[in-house]
């Protein structure tokens, strides 16, 4: 397309793009709203369940398994945890399988959870003193603690990667593996932890992230990076797939 061409169609195109992204930021902003509105009410439903639960511990003398302390933290905070039942064995095991655990440099775990992707790693091979395992969850935290004492727990928000990790890693990260709820996020907010973990890991090391959903969380158009995806895995709970992103 020629110069002039060229401008003139930037020109006629601009105002309709200036109004769609105010479109969108409106529409982003009620979605937010919205969402507020949900957790409040379901916050309120969350402590009584907790409440319920607790009372049933004590009163049975037991602790209860990882499926119904996930319930439980999902139901508080429903966006903030990336499923409502910890991974499946086979999609644990997917994930852990794009790991090489002869590779040198820490394995960096976003949202393990209850462990059991954390688990599949183990088992793969990495040393547990090797795994850098990011959980904001309090109640999470002190389950890991307890199953994988070896290995580095950052308590923390891991949409802040850099700021909790830059000083921390003694050397690049060899593979980054994320249980995050990616897909509820902005595409920016998106972009901006992969590209943060891009930086911290060796070059062509792996970011190893599942979805429910099937759009992939990270669109190859957005570029700078490749994309490879495993067959849907549709023994877990509900079916899923894994996406593995690679700076270009």
């Amino acid at each position: 397309m020629p110069l002039t061409a060229l401008r003139k169609f930037e020109q006629k195109i601009e105002r309709p793009l200036r109004i769609l992204e105010l479109k969108k930021n409106v529409i982003e902003r009620q979605i937010e709203r919205q969402i507020r509105m949900f957790e409040r009410k379901r916050d309120g439903i969350g402590k009584k369940i907790e409440e319920r639960i607790r009372q049933f511990e004590r009163k049975r003398g037991i602790r209860l398994d990882d499926e119904v302390r996930f319930i439980r933290s999902w139901i508080e905070r429903p966006l903030s945890i990336g499923a409502v039942t910890p991974s499946g064995k086979v999609l644990a095991r997917t994930m852990a399988r794009y790991v090489d655990p002869h590779s040198d440099g820490p394995v960096v775990e976003l949202g393990p959870g209850t462990g059991p992707v954390t688990e599949a790693l183990v088992q793969a091979g990495v040393a547990p003193s090797r795994l850098v395992l990011v959980e904001f969850n309090p109640a999470f935290c002190r389950i890991l603690r307890a199953r994988y004492p070896d290995a580095t727990l950052v308590q923390g928000d891991a949409y802040s990667l850099r700021r909790l990790l830059e000083t921390l890693l003694l050397q690049p990260a060899a593979a980054v593996v994320s249980g995050l709820p990616l897909v509820t996020k902005p595409i920016k907010m998106r972009l901006r932890l992969i590209r943060d973990a891009f930086d911290l890991m060796l070059p062509g090391a792996p970011f190893v992230q599942f979805t429910y959903s099937v759009a992939a969380p990270l669109p190859r158009r957005l570029g700078g990076f490749s994309v490879e995806a495993s067959e849907r895995i549709w023994m877990n709970l509900p079916p899923a797939r894994v996406w593995v992103y690679r700076k270009a």
